[in-house]
């Protein structure tokens, strides 16, 4: 029973977050246009500088793991291409990107913050594990959404624009400053005002994801989308979790991995279909679903590996 508390208090507040977002949202107390504002905020300042104070008040020398940075790097390159497999067992084509971006892109930065904060009072080695997956996040869904269309080619425009849209990325810059700011050897000034606004970020994310959720338009393409769910929250798990736990990696580090591997589709996967031309429904209806679910699935992982003494 002591586990599954421990299990509980990990994921159970994130999750009432995402519940309470949707219930504002169904009252009117939340709208469209601040629920767009609240995620610009989150994902442009709240979290990179969240991720930028975790790594700037951190012994960064002490914390490096660079195995652990290769580990997650290839654990997503494992990811995608068991997503592209499974793919092809759907006919209709148009489906395929949609699908495979949503069995590998996780919500990593603000599920795998709020997560590891409720186990460890921090966000662990999340930023590490950033480092390593979500660069690869956005290179490979631009690859195959931009394959994925009748007329599809890699331009080398295209190829520049994905990686000035990596670099730019406000959490790698967070990321990156994070880094930097550990060789400067002076206090953290306003470190009230960082703490504000860090504080900010798991609450807001996860309440303006909640809103963002639109049952209606889910779950009208059922087939990819049960497969895609299985992978992300469990399949992908099973495979790479017995990986990691055979190189050694426990605690925070095997958090941020099950985080990568297990958690919910990020919103992100819809946004980015339909700007490139997909409806979206594959999409909406893998994060709809991923999320719903993971409240029971990263439960069930945290309590088989607390009870394993491995968290």
């Amino acid at each position: 029973m002591e586990n599954l508390v421990f299990c509980l208090n990990a994921t159970v507040p994130v999750f009432l977050l995402m519940v309470l977002g949707y219930f504002f949202k169904y009252t009117n107390i939340f709208y469209d246009n601040l629920t767009r504002g609240l995620n610009n905020f989150v994902f442009k300042v709240a979290l990179p500088l969240l991720v930028y104070k975790e790594l700037a008040t951190s012994d960064v020398e002490e914390m490096w793991d660079t195995g652990f940075v290769v580990f997650c790097f290839l654990a997503t390159v494992v990811s995608i291409i068991v997503g592209y497999l499974c793919s092809l067992l759907f006919k209709e084509k148009k489906i395929r990107p949609e699908f495979i971006q949503g069995t590998y892109r996780s919500s990593a930065a603000l599920l795998g913050v709020g997560i590891a904060t409720n186990l460890y009072g921090n966000a662990g080695m999340t930023p590490l594990m950033i480092i390593g997956a979500v660069p690869l996040y956005n290179i490979f869904a631009v690859i195959v959404l931009t394959v994925g269309q009748a007329d599809g080619t890699l331009s080398l425009k295209l190829i520049k624009k994905t990686l000035w849209g990596v670099i730019t990325n406000p959490i790698i810059i967070g990321i990156i400053l994070g880094l930097i700011r550990t060789l400067i050897p002076l206090p953290i000034l306003l470190p009230k005002t960082l703490n504000y606004l860090t504080g900010l970020a798991t609450p807001l994310g996860l309440m303006a994801l909640g809103a963002s959720f639109k049952f209606k338009s889910a779950i009208t393409q059922i087939s990819p989308t049960l497969l895609a769910t299985f992978l992300k929250l469990v399949g992908l798990g099973a495979i790479i979790l017995p990986a990691a736990i055979s190189m050694g990696y426990t605690h925070d580090k095997l958090i941020a991995i099950l985080i990568m591997t297990s958690s919910p589709t990020t919103v992100s996967t819809f946004v980015m279909a339909k700007s490139m031309g997909y409806n979206g429904t594959v999409s909406a209806s893998i994060v709809m679903l991923t999320t719903i679910i993971s409240a029971f699935t990263l439960t069930l992982w945290l309590y088989i590996l607390r009870c394993m003494g491995l968290i």
